[in-house]
């Protein structure tokens, strides 16, 4: 059991790395012809307070539907969990 848990954090770890690597490699490539975060929102005609706005809105009607689903979700898992089986060894 040790070893699947150790095996799947340097998994996610190693995922991690690659898109780290691969973001600044291309913010790198970026750079080099000359694109900035700016210019990319002016391209698609966006603010950074307009992302800001739409990132907030979007949590405000995500958070109470997520809160009410896990009303019911929940404890029909935990349910579940004590009334299964013990596992055998």
């Amino acid at each position: 059991m040790q070893r699947e848990v150790h095996s799947d954090v340097v998994y996610y770890l190693r995922g991690t790395l690659k898109l780290l690597l691969a973001s600044l490699i291309a913010g790198t490539f970026m750079s080099f012809f000359g694109l900035t975060p700016m210019a990319v929102l002016e391209f698609l005609g966006v603010t950074p307070e307009e992302i800001q706005a739409g990132l907030y809105d979007g949590f405000a009607w995500a958070a109470p539907r997520a809160l009410l689903g896990a009303m019911v979700v929940l404890p029909v898992w935990f349910v579940t969990y004590i009334l299964m089986p013990p596992p055998r060894d």
